[in-house]
């Protein structure tokens, strides 16, 4: 029987850890019988695949570590031979056993090639061959709701480590500064997807301490945001925009700015609600009324207080515009619910999360997962997807792990990490 060519070392390593074998006449390669006790821990790092194995090999109890293979023969092109760290191994299992030169004298070889449950083989072959949506999409109605929900807690933790990736490269740029740290992630997340970059960069550019020195005066903060993003050096017709255009003239000699190039902001397919310059004035007003954002979030005691942390509403001006010289019927323009639930997804709840893990408090990060437990879960594409396949998110907490479970998971068919691809894979 030639080697399937779907099978590799992860896949003989998953078949081994959940016994996907028949236990009936196990022999090594020289003919005793190996009874598996305990497979053994798994070992994704340097050295044996698994450790802490029991066997009894002719009724005598072993344990020790043990190393899988595709062949025999792979031992030597691996050249474990050679390394100290294979010295206590007590089976090596292999698919097919192809070497006739004894791999060594301590310890036997166990060949599972005509063992592997051929159902097993069957299920993994139609998950790993389907061109759906996700590999278990036909399968998925046949797993408990309980197994799905039950599973999401490591995949949330996941994706809030991926998340605190960017959040510690911003930390080490500020010198550790957590407040200026939340101000450019802040700023970032008023931009959304479309305009993130340029708003990282207009709080790269204007520093905290610049900011500080002027947040009780919304004009200046205004003047200095707008200013420094570039959109300011037109002729207008309003008066207001001229007068920020003036006070600006001021600050950036004053502070030696450099504007960014009015190009890096985009207005093209967005909606008046989502313009940059609306949401340079609302995030004027954030910072206008809060001081201390950052530790303010660590003393907010659920998330309705959070949500009032970042609730803004901008000036006069923009009551009645969503451009400069462009009127608009008045409305109020302050920050929405939508917008404010992605801020807590995205910024807030990253952030709290990494705090706890750098200062070892465990309550803060489960702040950051109790946020996102009553914050409600994301309409997009892939939670619309999951959703006509039976699974419904109920908040944040499961729309984020539903997330990294399609893009981590399915999107590269990792079946055998996945716990509900498990249920299906090892169903009876």
């Amino acid at each position: 029987m030639p080697i399937p060519g779907i099978l590799n070392e992860e896949l003989l390593s998953y078949i081994w850890q959940h016994r996907l074998y028949s236990f009936s006449e196990l022999k090594t390669n020289t003919g005793e019988t190996v009874e598996v006790v305990h497979c053994g821990l798994r070992n994704r790092d340097a050295g044996p695949d698994f450790s802490q194995a029991k066997i009894r090999l002719n009724g005598d109890l072993l344990a020790g570590n043990v190393e899988l293979h595709l062949r025999s023969s792979d031992w030597f092109k691996h050249q474990h031979q050679r390394d100290k760290a294979y010295s206590n191994l007590i089976l090596h299992v292999v698919f097919e056993d192809d070497s006739k030169i004894p791999v060594s004298n301590a310890f036997p070889t166990l060949e599972l090639k005509d063992k592997i449950e051929p159902d097993f083989m069957k299920r993994y072959q139609q998950l790993m061959s389907n061109g759906s949506w996700i590999p278990c999409e036909n399968q998925l109605h046949a797993v408990d709701e309980f197994v799905i929900k039950n599973g999401l807690h490591r995949l949330v933790a996941e994706r809030l480590e991926r998340k605190t990736e960017a959040i510690r490269e911003v930390l080490a740029q500020t010198k550790n500064s957590w407040e200026e740290t939340c101000y450019r992630l802040t700023a970032r997340n008023f931009g959304l997807k479309i305009n993130a970059e340029p708003f990282e960069r207009l709080a790269r550019s204007l520093p905290l301490n610049i900011i500080a020195k002027h947040k009780n005066n919304l004009f200046q903060l205004e003047a200095l945001l707008f200013g420094q993003a570039g959109m300011l050096e037109s002729d207008f017709t309003d008066e207001y925009p001229n007068q920020l255009k003036k006070e600006f003239g001021y600050l950036q000699k004053k502070y030696s700015l450099t504007p960014l190039p009015l190009h890096v902001w985009k207005f093209l397919r967005l909606r008046p609600p989502g313009f940059p310059t609306l949401r340079i004035a609302q995030f004027a007003a954030l910072l206008f009324q809060s001081s201390h954002l950052f530790s303010k979030m660590l003393e907010a005691k659920d998330a309705s207080e959070m949500a009032k942390l970042f609730q803004s509403e901008p000036s006069a001006y923009w009551q009645t515009h969503y451009l400069f010289d462009k009127p608009s019927a008045k409305r109020s323009k302050k920050v929405g619910n939508d917008f404010l639930h992605l801020l807590m997804i995205n910024a807030v709840a990253p952030m709290l999360f990494l705090f706890g893990k750098t200062k070892g408090d465990v309550s803060v990060q489960e702040k950051a997962i109790t946020l996102l437990e009553h914050t409600p879960y994301e309409n997009n594409a892939i939670t619309r997807k999951w959703k006509s396949a039976g699974v419904k998110a109920d908040s944040a907490y499961e729309s984020q792990a539903l997330l990294q479970l399609k893009n981590e998971y399915c999107a590269g068919k990792k079946c055998l990490q996945c716990h509900i691809g498990n249920k299906v894979l090892t169903a009876e």
